[in-house]
């Protein structure tokens, strides 16, 4: 069995190679759902670094890593940031890295913060064709055969580099928030051989609202935020739903995600602690765990799901002038109230 799904780790990435990961913890990697929530926190500098291992019981299986950083710029009212994506998928040790700038601006009303973001940079994928079982190293009785070599021809060419481009907006207004962005928007080719194999474009939308449970304290005390996130990448469609429940320094999630609506894909559950939280100078460390029950045809028993970690960090200057603190209270609920 563990032979059959090595092989079929690399068949279904084959099948949907085009397609990017998602992270559970979505908003635990905010610029890697929406370039417009670049600068979009209480301090002036914030750091996040993700872990997603999926399908941990499959050998060969998915790992993929994002670390972001960013930084609030008041003076051109919006942030700068850094995103790293890496991923390292199947048998075949086929591995992507893409490394991005950003920049998002906002425009502040009374009770509302519009944001829009841009992000680009290039992108290298590579791949260990010498790692890849063919048909004929397979034998029907028995499996994979050990230290057989393949008749078939490879290309010669084993990495690849292209640009690439995203961009978004997110709106929040009073206890709603709602936003959306567009990923691969020129569609770059990512061809190993001759043939063009393009890139969809991802499009994300999320929607979240803010339901506080204490009406005398809405600031601090307990709330709940249900949120749905869709994804579509080419014919691939997720849709996830669920709710944070919040109070002070804990925060417990729960999700369902589902493919193209209808068929279920995974329960998640995330467990999210804020700590060392200093209020007045809006310091925080923040740890968070999640895992994914699969609940797809190719059943939790067999991926043991997939599991993830996140940790990030924000923190202010004590010398930055006070045009900081003005641009972080300019209006109401901001995008960190959500999550």
């Amino acid at each position: 069995m563990k032979r059959f799904f090595t092989v079929l780790v690399f068949l279904v990435h084959n099948i949907a190679f085009a397609q990017d990961h998602i992270y559970s913890q979505f908003y635990n990697s905010p610029n890697y759902l929406n370039p417009a929530l670049n600068g979009q926190f209480e301090g002036d500098l914030r750091m996040n670094l993700i872990y997603r291992n999926q399908w941990s019981g499959v050998p060969g299986g998915l790992d993929y890593f994002t670390f972001s950083v960013d930084y609030t710029v008041p003076k051109l009212n919006g942030g700068l940031g850094f995103l790293a994506t890496s991923s390292n998928e199947g048998t075949a040790y086929l591995r992507k890295l893409n490394l991005s700038g950003i920049y998002s601006y906002s425009v502040s009303f009374e009770e509302a913060v519009l944001s829009f973001g841009v992000q680009a940079g290039f992108t290298k994928r590579k791949i260990d064709y010498g790692r890849i079982v063919f048909g004929d190293q397979i034998d029907a009785l028995t499996g994979i055969i050990p230290g057989s070599v393949t008749d078939a021809t490879v290309p010669a060419m084993n990495n690849k580099y292209f640009f690439d481009a995203g961009a978004g907006i997110n709106l929040v207004a009073g206890k709603f928030m709602i936003g959306t962005s567009a990923q691969h928007i020129n569609k770059p080719n990512e061809s190993f051989t001759g043939l063009k194999a393009t890139l969809p474009m991802r499009v994300n939308g999320h929607v979240s609202y803010r339901l506080p449970l204490d009406r005398y304290d809405e600031e601090t005390g307990p709330v709940v935020i249900p949120s749905i996130v869709f994804y579509k990448q080419a014919e691939s469609k997720l849709l996830s739903t669920g709710f944070q429940y919040k109070y002070k320094a804990a925060n417990v999630g729960l999700w369902y995600r589902s493919e193209s609506g209808t068929k279920g894909d995974a329960i998640v559950l995330s467990l999210i602690f804020d700590l060392f939280v200093k209020k007045d100078m809006y310091d925080k460390v923040r740890m968070g765990v999640s895992h994914d029950a699969t609940l797809s045809k190719l059943q939790y028993g067999n991926t043991a799901g997939s599991t993830e970690g996140a940790l990030s960090y924000e923190t202010t200057f004590p010398n930055r002038n006070s045009a900081a603190s003005e641009y972080r209270n300019s209006s109401g609920n901001r995008c960190y109230d959500f999550y």
